[in-house]
């Protein structure tokens, strides 16, 4: 069994946060001589530090110990290492003699590296797909550009697992398309379970936040800026190229990084359209912590992914210091 309580300076940290909370607030009463507007901003501070920040204190803490809560470095070497362990079993009980079966594992960055991978193609799929789209849904003589966003916002009230169940209805065997393919006199064909599966299901899931920051910031363009480039002499591709595009790019970096982040920590659209014969990342944090039980390993792997996050985050940020992208309308 996995010893789930908290340790005591766990509680100790709650309870200094909980007590600077409080602390502010006095302090905020006292400074503006009554309660502010932002004051009822509080009860979100105490939200984030308690399910936002401590959480990642608690991954930082089980990534830097052992079971017994004493500090180590091994939990990382497991993610270098993936026969780590094994390997060191083989050793203590063998010696050096243990040496000829020892062999290094390159599992878990090879599943780093095929999740970047798949992230990178569903992100540039996305892009090519979700450009187009929200030009025609911002532009003002498109008819149909309200119905394109109703369209695209639909499917985001369905849950999430429900969308992904569907395209098995879809994609299988007996599915829809196989049917029909079928009944057209053609062989069927395999498309469950492989990457092709994966990355289809991640393009459809995450396509929509893509398509709205970009719509969000064509949407509040100037209109009047692409009439002026018609008026100097450019024609609609080179108003697009030349006016659009790079007004829309703080739009394009927030989608890339709406899209990105989840594709690579994703693990439900593997495992279901995957069918086990792809893992990502996402699927072998979840490995770690649900079916071995080893909850340090696990968290030194979360703490990687989410150093990568930031340093992607820090650098895309950087074309958009503003953070002007918007978000989902």
């Amino acid at each position: 069994m996995i010893d789930m309580s908290l340790p005591w300076w766990g509680w100790v940290l709650m309870g200094a946060g909980l007590a600077f909370f409080l602390l502010l607030i006095i302090v905020s009463i006292r400074r503006n001589h009554g309660v502010k507007r932002s004051l009822f901003a509080s009860p979100y501070t105490l939200w984030m530090i308690i399910f936002t920040i401590l959480p990642v204190v608690l991954i930082g803490y089980y990534a830097f110990t052992d079971t017994n809560g004493a500090f180590t470095l091994n939990n990382f070497r497991n993610f270098w290492d993936s026969n780590y362990e094994s390997n060191k079993v083989i050793m203590q009980a063998m010696g050096e003699a243990g040496a000829a079966y020892v062999s290094r594992g390159t599992v878990n960055v090879d599943t780093l590296v095929y999740s970047l991978w798949m992230a990178f193609k569903c992100t540039v799929i996305c892009l090519l797909l979700g450009y187009p789209a929200a030009l025609f849904m911002a532009d003002r003589n498109m008819k149909l550009g309200p119905t394109l966003v109703v369209l695209f916002i639909i499917p985001m009230w369905m849950n999430f697992l429900l969308r992904t169940i569907a395209w098995m209805s879809l994609l299988e065997d007996s599915g829809l398309i196989n049917t029909l393919l079928k009944w057209l006199g053609f062989s069927g064909v395999q498309l469950m379970y492989n990457s092709n599966a994966v990355l289809l299901g991640m393009v459809y899931n995450f396509l929509p936040f893509m398509v709205f920051p970009i719509y969000t910031v064509l949407n509040k363009m100037d209109f009047r800026l692409s009439e002026a480039a018609a008026d100097l002499g450019c024609n609609s591709y080179q108003t697009l190229y030349k006016v659009i595009m790079p007004l829309s790019v703080p739009g394009v970096i927030s989608g890339i990084t709406m899209v990105f982040m989840p594709s690579v920590t994703t693990f439900f659209i593997p495992r279901m359209l995957g069918g086990g014969n792809t893992m990502m990342f996402g699927d072998l944090i979840e490995s770690k912590f649900l079916v071995e039980g080893n909850w340090n390993v696990g968290s030194a792997l979360s703490l990687i992914m989410m150093v990568l996050i930031l340093i992607s985050l820090s650098i895309l940020r950087k074309a958009d210091p503003n953070g002007e992208g918007g978000g989902i309308a």
